[in-house]
């Protein structure tokens, strides 16, 4: 970038990387000083910083990091030679700082004065507010305070410098510090070992969430490691920090000369440069792993066919092309598929000259499937018609696939800045496209709007399955794939920008539709769903809308290590449960109603009347639990008044409470119900039974284990395995409410004759019998206290509850003798999926 071009304007976050106006801003950079004071009695020389800034501006470098507030002059002269400044400012944050008030106020005030000097300079890319408080300074005055402190030095910099980007450099030992307020986040690492390296990199990617992430601290020292080593280290972990999908990383540092306190540092050679700015071999290392960036590509690079598939998507779809054509990567072909558009989609895709197939209206899976067809890539990359694509969005698909064993591979959608307040509110509401990651470059699920997948494997299990219209073809694919061998990686880099519903109503009739495609799912793929119907996820949901446990709780904890010694120490957040976990279930409504019930029933026997005051609780607790999962999100747009981001968050917040609403809706109206049934038509006692079957030849008991199993699937049983502190071997759901374990023994009677002893014990859900209990205690009450209507009516669903649980005990111990009994007999064909 020219150095004409600095003055443009100020950078800003978009997504994961910075930008500066419509370019990509890639953060090249170096730290710079503190030296031995200069003539002005600040920490720099000004003709060594014009020597040194045009050296840096020849190696490559566009950025540099100060650890002081830069004087006005260093900025002009970093102008000057094209570089932005990260500055930081100096305080007194090795010590108990938060436990002197006054010294509290000094450096508030000081942070104050130097943003003041230099506000709004077109060569500051921000402000560093702080730099690795020690970590037992953060445990002495406890992580909510310090997080506090820091919130308070992040406003005052925007209050005196409104435009600046505001940040703080962490660092492992710290990891577990919740800034989410900061603009990009910052860490300082030093790993030497490059697998290390790496694997922290990807970890601190998913930490970071949507926010750009920069490493403000690399390097070796050549003093310890040699010269040639130094070069060595530097190269890899520049290249490793950009394909990580890092917005930038900064060398310790440009000179070997360095003062701390006053004093000349001569024990540590981290410099790229000697003291009298000699270059060392790192230096030119650098250089060229700077031109590689982000990712370095083979000479011969493998082609992808991007694929686009469009319903009527005129309104997105020009931007969607625009982003399209602006990737940067030298091998791919556009393939859009149009589903029977109506509008102006195919005139817009031809305006943009791609290629478009137009086919009839057949569903989005279809589409998919005409689009892998069609292409001529070893890899296919699937786009929504209102997804645009980072401009190296390919790159680090395809260097994923380089780097792992994988037959997918996806990466995150983010929300469209700017996109306005509904949408800005979808945006941090349940029900947005997310990533399931099993680990930190694993996924157990990749959202279709930004997928990927290696054309052989995805032909090789039959593409998508046509059956899901709308939504849940992802899903299918993507357990497919998993079940067949495969392996699905995640790549944090690989962004797309992905439209939110745009209205109130698109957003609830894109939930009601969700909710049909669970139902679908659950239809086809009963044993990855829990007896509740829902999905038994291995990994973790990522997604702004995604709740959390409730801050302030005790059972947040922060691993320090005995004596506080944990180079890495990490915040361990609980996981949603108990209360917290019932009332985000779509089937809450459901007890709510029930509620509701009861309380009308109260104007034939007053004492039911005291479901109103539950009811106000559960509202109020839906309401307080909508309220802070909204508070802790971060808007997409950011820089709003006051007034815009409040009622974003409170649409937000109505958002979260209607989404269950409509998504039980849709999971009801196609099958998905809590009364269910699974299994084959069938009625047994629903008592404890042993069964027996004789083998004349030995047979591997966990192999037959599975045979079992299998013959429990195709009956339409949900199975579920038994886990390591399990007496029992396989658990059969006859629905919601019972069903039946199996245990066997397997008895060896010699010359490989065996006999298999199968107990089946039926099982009942403790929360069904309380609440049959309760409402057959409230007929009986009610029938006491002289109110027939209310006593009839609580004893019939009494009843009625109770023939459900033993006819649901007695369908799963039907369905458990069949498959025991009739080991070799095939399974008639399950209904097909509506």
């Amino acid at each position: 970038m020219p150095a004409s071009r600095i003055a443009e304007g100020r950078a800003v976050v978009r997504g994961r990387f910075l930008h500066l106006g419509d370019e990509k801003l890639l953060l090249k950079g170096v730290t710079y000083g503190p030296f031995a004071d200069g003539p002005d009695g600040t920490p720099y020389d000004p003709d060594a910083a014009e020597r040194d800034f045009a050296a840096m501006r020849g190696q490559g470098f566009t950025v540099l990091r100060t650890y002081t507030a830069p004087p006005r002059w260093l900025l002009d002269a970093a102008l000057r030679h094209g570089l932005r400044v990260l500055a930081g400012v100096a305080w007194e944050q090795h010590v108990a700082f938060l436990d002197d008030r006054g010294r509290v106020d000094d450096v508030v005030a000081r942070v104050a004065g130097e943003v003041r000097k230099v506000a709004g300079h077109p060569a500051l890319l921000g402000w560093a507010v702080g730099n690795e408080i020690p970590a037992p300074v953060v445990r002495w005055h406890g992580r909510r305070r310090t997080e506090a402190f820091l919130r308070r030095l992040y406003d005052v910099v925007r209050q005196h410098d409104p435009g600046a980007l505001v940040t703080y450099v962490n660092y492992p030992t710290t990891e577990y510090l919740d800034l989410g307020f900061l603009d990009f986040v910052c860490f300082n690492v030093f790993l030497e070992r490059r697998e290390e390296f790496v694997a922290y990199l990807h970890r601190l990617q998913n930490l970071v969430g949507e926010r750009p992430l920069v490493l403000t601290e690399i390097g070796l020292d050549s003093r310890r490691n040699g010269l040639e080593g130094q070069a060595d280290s530097l190269a890899w972990q520049v290249r490793e920090a950009m394909a990580a999908g890092c917005a930038g990383a900064f060398v310790f540092a440009w000179s070997d000369e360095w003062h701390r306190g006053g004093q000349a540092i001569t024990d540590w050679d981290f410099g790229l440069t000697g003291r009298a700015r000699e270059p060392k071999p790192a230096l030119a290392a650098v250089r060229e792993a700077w031109r590689d960036a982000p990712v370095p590509l083979p000479p011969d690079p493998p082609l992808v066919s991007v694929v686009i598939c469009t319903y009527n998507g005129a309104k997105t779809l020009d931007a969607t092309c625009a982003a399209v054509r602006r990737l940067e990567y030298p091998a791919f072909e556009v393939i859009v598929i149009d589903d029977g558009s109506t509008d102006a989609s195919v005139a817009i895709c031809a305006a943009h000259g791609l290629r478009v197939v137009s086919t009839e209206n057949r569903g989005l899976s279809s589409a998919r499937n005409t689009g892998a067809e069609l292409a001529a890539g070893e890899i296919v990359a699937y786009l929504d018609d209102d997804a645009m694509p980072d401009p190296h969005w390919l790159h680090f698909l395809v260097d994923t696939y380089a780097r792992e064993d994988v037959v997918a591979v996806g990466g995150p959608n983010l929300a469209v800045p700017g996109d306005g307040l509904v949408a800005d509110a979808v945006a941090i509401s349940p029900g947005n496209p997310s990533h399931v990651l099993l680990s930190d470059r694993e996924a157990e699920h990749i959202p279709g709007c930004n997928s990927s997948f290696r054309r052989d494997a995805l032909q090789a299990i039959g593409g998508f399955d046509p059956r899901f219209h709308v939504a849940g073809d992802d899903v299918d694919v993507c357990w497919r794939l998993q079940d067949a061998g495969g392996r699905i990686g995640f790549s944090a880099a690989a962004v797309v920008f992905h439209h939110r519903r745009g209205t109130v109503g698109g957003y609830l009739r894109q939930q009601r539709g969700y909710g049909h495609a669970e139902a679908m799912l659950e239809r086809k793929w009963p044993e990855r769903y829990s007896a509740g119907g829902h999905v038994t996820w291995a990994g973790r949901i990522y997604g702004d809308g995604t709740p959390r446990a409730p801050a302030g709780r005790h059972r947040w904890r922060v691993y320090h290590g005995t004596w506080n010694s944990a180079p890495f120490q990490r915040l361990y957040e609980p996981g949603i449960r108990g209360l917290d976990a019932v009332l985000l279930m779509p089937e809450a409504y459901l007890g709510i109603g029930g509620l509701i019930l009861l309380a009308v029933l109260g104007a034939a026997w007053s004492p039911l009347l005291l479901a109103l005051p539950v009811l106000a609780v559960i509202a109020g607790l839906l309401s307080v639990r909508a309220v802070t999962i909204v508070a802790q999100a971060r808007l997409p747009t950011g820089d709003l008044p006051v007034t815009a981001r409040a009622s974003r968050r409170g649409l937000a917040a109505l958002l979260h409470l209607l989404q269950p609403l409509l998504r039980l809706d849709g999971r009801l109206r196609h099958g998905l119900t809590p009364w269910r049934r699974r299994g084959r038509p069938g009625r047994a006692r629903p008592s404890r039974r042993t069964l027996e079957t004789w083998h004349e030849e030995w047979r591997d008991p966990f192999e037959e284990l599975g045979r079992l199993q299998e013959r429990l699937v195709a009956l339409g049983a949900i199975v579920r395995h038994g886990q390591d502190f399990d007496t029992w071997d396989l658990e059969v759901r006859g629905g919601t409410l019972a069903g039946v374990r199996i245990t066997t023994l397997v008895e060896e009677h010699g010359q490989g004759r065996q006999l298999v002893r199968s107990l089946c014990r039926p099982t009942y859900s403790r929360p069904a019998l309380l609440m049959n209990a309760l409402a057959a205690t409230l007929a009986l009450a009610a029938a006491a206290d002289g109110a027939p209507v209310a006593a009839a009516v609580l004893g019939l669903l009494a009843v009625m509850f109770a023939l459900r649980i033993v006819t649901e005990a007695a369908s799963a111990v039907a369905t458990a003798v069949m498959a025991i009994q009739t080991p070799h007999a095939p399974a008639p064909p399950l209904a097909p999926v509506a």
